[in-house]
């Protein structure tokens, strides 16, 4: 319970007084480091606006909806809108998106509770696979969720049964492989590289 520190470029620390109720699981800072969730025991999720000095920040939410300790927060890729994920000692992965035109009211979109223990962690993919979430379970099954879209607002689920025996506390995904550069225009002469490489 009570504030988190957050060193920030330049090696200045940052407190944010949270005013949860009880131990801090996680905090996360948005794409652009402008605002930061925040996950505790006390089943709520806090969302801030940090200002442009060190020490100003605001609560904008207080999202409920676990029945338990919420471990982890992750924050979508912002080509999605406003969009968070957590997940709970209750078994459950919730995600929730801002609604801009409602005054930053948070609204949970997708509810998962196709796990039988406490879910530990989850981690969005890069944004390239899709708006895609790993997520792992203390009943040693992975789950990936992944949003079809807005045509029908849906989300396939897939389980990695047996991936732990003992249980997964951790998931995160490999970076997207570099593209290949375009293929040169048909007729453009050879050239010499560095590395040893002609094209």
């Amino acid at each position: 319970s009570g504030p988190v520190r957050l060193d920030v470029i330049g090696g200045m620390a940052v407190v944010v007084d949270t005013a949860h109720e009880d131990q801090i699981h996680d905090a996360k800072l948005d794409y652009y480091g402008n605002r930061l969730a925040t996950c505790s025991s006390d089943r709520t999720i806090k969302i801030f606006e940090l200002g442009p000095e060190p020490g100003q920040q605001t609560i904008s939410a207080n999202i409920a909806g676990h029945e338990g300790p919420v471990w982890q927060v992750a924050w979508a890729h912002p080509k999605f809108g406003t969009v968070l994920a957590s997940c709970s000692y209750d078994r459950k992965v919730m995600v929730w998106r801002e609604n801009q035109t409602r005054g930053g009211q948070w609204t949970k979109i997708y509810d998962y509770d196709g796990h039988t223990s406490s879910v530990n962690s989850l981690c969005f993919a890069p944004h390239e696979q899709g708006l895609r979430l790993g997520c792992a379970s203390a009943d040693g099954t992975l789950s990936v969720l992944t949003w079809n879209g807005q045509a029908d607002n849906s989300w396939d689920e897939r389980r990695v049964p047996s991936a732990h025996q003992i249980g997964c506390n951790a998931v995160s995904w490999a970076p997207p492989p570099p593209r290949a550069p375009p293929p040169p225009p048909p007729g453009s002469p050879p050239a010499g590289g560095t590395g040893g490489v002609a094209r």
